[in-house]
């Protein structure tokens, strides 16, 4: 019996938060190596919710910041991920795990890979969002702990 082959394999980062992908990336990258897989890097941007949060931003805020997040995860890409190592980038919008789920279907992914800390530790991606995607994804989940 051989182990299942991991072709697409979904890495959430926080781009302004290294613990997001410090240990999870080189994990990432190692199956994504073994299996032949492809990496596709996810950032999401939440959204404002209610109308009236919006209301206090300017009017091309979200796509301005999803423009500056689009090149943020571009040079990312360039800086950390190896050139044997293919790979891709996705900007999403909305509620963390939800983005995370929806990017995992949209893109065929049979792997996420999600940092994690120490439990008394606060972060972005993890809590209960980590926790929601490992819960409720169709995929294979691989948990890095930092």
């Amino acid at each position: 019996m051989s182990a299942r082959p991991y072709e697409n394999i979904l890495l959430p980062i926080d781009l302004g938060h290294s613990s997001s992908w410090q240990w999870a990336l080189p994990s990432a990258i190692d199956i994504a190596r073994m299996h032949g897989g492809m990496l596709h890097l996810l950032t999401v941007i939440p959204s404002f919710g209610m109308p009236v949060v919006g209301s206090f931003f300017p009017e091309n805020f979200e796509d301005e910041a999803r423009k500056e997040a689009e090149r943020t995860l571009a040079a990312f890409i360039r800086e950390k991920v190896p050139d044997d190592i293919a790979a891709d980038g996705y900007v999403a919008v909305g509620t963390i795990y939800d983005e995370i789920l929806r990017a995992a279907d949209r893109i065929g992914c049979d792997l996420i890979v999600l940092a994690s800390h120490r439990p008394e530790m606060k972060d972005y991606l993890l809590g209960t969002n980590a926790a929601r995607v490992v819960r409720h994804a169709r995929q294979s989940v691989f948990v890095v702990r930092g």
